[in-house]
């Protein structure tokens, strides 16, 4: 599957559709994305089950500000609409597969379990 561009509009269905929805933040710009887009895009060839989007920072500066994107590129993927994983900086193909396959194999009732005891915590700080 080819990667998607993915724009503010489209972000909350997109996660609603999606089992597990890798977002890679970049800008023109920025070379370690440039160096990143080739390798997301060949990866995204190799699993087919999982959405990859990309998120242009400049032209989707609302969304970047609602990740709290402060670095690029910067990689997030979601499962069952949870982020699971966050992290700025290039990965090679063995380190981006390495991510997919750690959040395919995710205990997805252990990851709800453990947001909504931590939504309750926070429930309790408020």
């Amino acid at each position: 599957m080819a990667t998607k561009d993915l724009t503010t509009a489209e972000f909350q269905q997109t996660l609603e559709d999606n089992d597990i929805l890798l977002i890679d933040f970049w800008a023109d710009w920025c070379g370690p994305c440039k160096q990143f887009a080739p390798i997301y895009e060949e990866v995204s060839e190799q699993h087919p089950d999982v959405t990859f989007a990309k998120v242009d920072t400049e032209a989707e500066q609302e969304l970047a500000a609602a990740a709290n994107i402060s670095s690029i590129p910067t990689l997030m993927a979601f499962r069952e609409k949870v982020l699971v994983f966050s992290q700025p900086g290039a990965l090679n193909a063995d380190q981006l597969n390495e991510v997919i396959t750690a959040v395919k194999g995710l205990d997805m009732e252990e990851v709800h379990k453990q947001v909504a005891e931590q939504g309750e915590g926070d429930a309790q700080e408020s």
